[in-house]
C-alpha cells in the first residue's frame, strides 16, 4: 500500500525521493515495490466493485490466443496448438509450442520495458529485470490478481456523435481532454483504483480480419491511442487508475512519435502504470451502450509466471 503518506502526490509533485529521476513516481508505493499503480486496488476497492456484479452477466474480454490474424510484430508468433491422445486411447492432452503471452489479449509485467536512460520500474537493475527469481516479475499480478472496478471510455461511440469515424487502422492520438469528455457523456465518474477499459475499434477490426483467415505476413500497422506526453501521464497518474486497458495494440497511439514522451517508457517504467492490450472489449461496449451503464466488475488473473516478462490477459467483466 501507499508507503508513508496519506494522499499520493500529484504528477507535478514527483518525484517524492532525491535519489528518484524527475517525473517518477519511484518510492511512493515504498523502495520495495514491485507491482506500481495496482497498490490502488484496496481492500476496499475491490469489495465496492463486487458490488457492481448485480445481474450476473459476464463478458469474455480475451481474444482467442490465435489472434490477431495477421502478427504486428515478427518476433511474437501465432502459437501452434497440437493435441495429443495416449496410448489407451482414452485421454487426451495439449500443448501449445511457440506461445507468446503477448502475442494476443495482453498485460505488460513492469518488467517489460525500462526507460532509455533511467531503467526500469523503482530502481530495478538489468540483471535484476533480467533473472527468472529477479524482480518485477508478472507473478506479482498474479499473487493478488487485478480486481476492480472496469470503466468502459468508448472512443468509437462517442466521436460517432460528434461526426467523426474512428478509423482502427489510423493514425489518432487520443488526448486527456477527449478522454474526460468521452466520460462525461457517458456519466463516469472516475474513482481511485478504477481500470479503464478504452475501445477504439482495434478489436472490432480484428474479428473482422480473423473471418477472412489467419496469416503470418507481418502487417504495417498505424491505428489510434492516448496521446503520448506529459498531459496524458498526468491524466493517468492524478485520477489514480490502477491500470489502463485497451482494444488496441500498445495503450498509446501507434507508432510512437519521436520526440514525444512514449506512454510505456515514462507510465510504465517510470510510474509503476500497469498497462492491457489487445483485449476484446467489444460485447461490453455492447451491454454498456444498451444499458447506458458504463460500469463493471473487473477481474483478471494473469499467469502465475515466474519470472514472466508479461501475461496473458484472462479477464472477464461482470454486471
Amino acid at each position: 500500500m501507499i508507503a508513508a503518506m496519506d494522499r499520493l502526490p500529484s504528477y507535478a509533485e514527483l518525484p517524492i525521493s532525491p535519489d528518484a529521476p524527475a517525473g517518477s513516481a519511484w518510492g511512493v508505493f515504498g523502495r520495495d515495490d514491485q507491482v506500481g499503480t495496482l497498490n490502488l486496488l484496496t481492500p476496499e476497492v475491490r469489495a465496492a466493485a463486487a458490488k457492481l456484479a448485480v445481474r450476473g452477466t459476464t463478458f469474455n474480454l480475451d481474444m482467442p490466443l490465435h489472434l490477431p490474424a495477421r502478427p504486428f510484430f515478427g518476433n511474437r508468433s501465432r502459437p501452434k496448438h497440437t493435441i495429443l491422445r495416449w496410448g489407451n486411447g482414452t485421454v487426451q492432452d495439449d500443448y501449445l509450442d511457440g506461445f507468446y503471452p503477448q502475442y494476443s489479449s495482453q498485460w505488460d509485467a513492469l518488467r517489460h520495458i525500462r526507460h532509455p536512460e533511467h531503467g526500469f520500474y523503482n530502481w530495478t537493475t538489468d540483471e535484476q529485470a533480467a533473472a527468472e527469481e529477479g524482480r518485477l516479475g508478472v507473478e506479482n499480478f498474479a499473487q493478488q490478481g487485478i480486481v476492480g472496478r472496469g470503466v468502459l471510455l468508448d472512443a468509437v461511440r462517442y466521436l460517432a456523435t460528434q461526426g467523426e469515424t474512428l478509423a482502427p487502422d489510423v493514425y489518432r492520438p487520443l488526448t486527456a481532454d477527449l478522454l474526460d469528455a468521452i466520460a462525461a457523456a457517458e456519466g463516469v465518474a472516475f474513482r481511485s483504483g478504477d481500470i479503464v477499459l478504452l475501445r477504439t475499434g482495434v478489436g472490432a477490426m480484428q474479428h473482422r480480419e480473423a473471418a477472412d483467415g489467419l496469416s503470418t505476413e507481418l502487417r504495417k500497422y498505424e491505428g489510434p491511442g492516448l496521446d503520448q506526453g506529459d498531459e496524458s501521464l498526468a491524466w493517468m497518474w492524478d485520477h489514480h487508475f490502477a491500470a489502463i486497458v485497451s482494444d488496441n495494440l500498445s495503450v498509446e497511439a501507434f507508432p510512437f512519435r519521436q520526440g514525444a514522451k512514449n506512454l510505456h517508457h515514462w507510465a510504465i517504467a517510470m510510474l509503476g502504470m500497469v498497462f492491457g492490450e489487445l483485449f476484446d472489449l467489444e460485447a461490453l461496449a455492447e451491454d454498456c451502450a444498451a444499458q447506458h451503464t458504463y460500469e463493471c466488475l473487473f477481474v483478471a488473473k494473469p499467469l502465475m509466471l515466474r519470472g514472466g516478462v508479461g501475461s496473458s490477459a484472462n479477464a472477464l467483466a461482470l454486471k
